[in-house]
């Protein structure tokens, strides 16, 4: 059960109207599933960050992130291009 206080989360996906978050909490990852609905119009979205707050253990307040969403996506991007690139073979020339 996921416990009280304030977490961030991540929509990992939205399916038939029920939105998966991963909710990372000092005692470690759990799987939240909300109505699509009960999210902000602009997280119902995969890959959204969210601060969730939990109260006797029910979410109590739901609240979008753009700016840490936008980071991750940028992050995220940046690790995909490094990995893309073909690594020199040998007899390459660096110069």
């Amino acid at each position: 059960m996921l416990p009280d206080g304030t977490h961030t989360a991540v929509v990992d996906r939205i399916e038939d109207g029920i939105a998966t978050l991963e909710v990372d909490a000092e005692d470690g990852l759990y799987a939240l599933e909300i109505a699509a609905a009960e999210l902000p119009a602009e997280a119902q979205t995969a890959d959204a960050v969210l601060e969730i707050t939990v109260e006797e253990s029910a979410l109590a307040d739901v609240m979008y992130e753009p700016d840490e969403t936008a980071d991750r996506s940028n992050e995220a991007q940046r690790r995909f291009d490094r990995l893309s690139k073909r690594p020199p073979r040998d007899g390459d020339d660096d110069t």
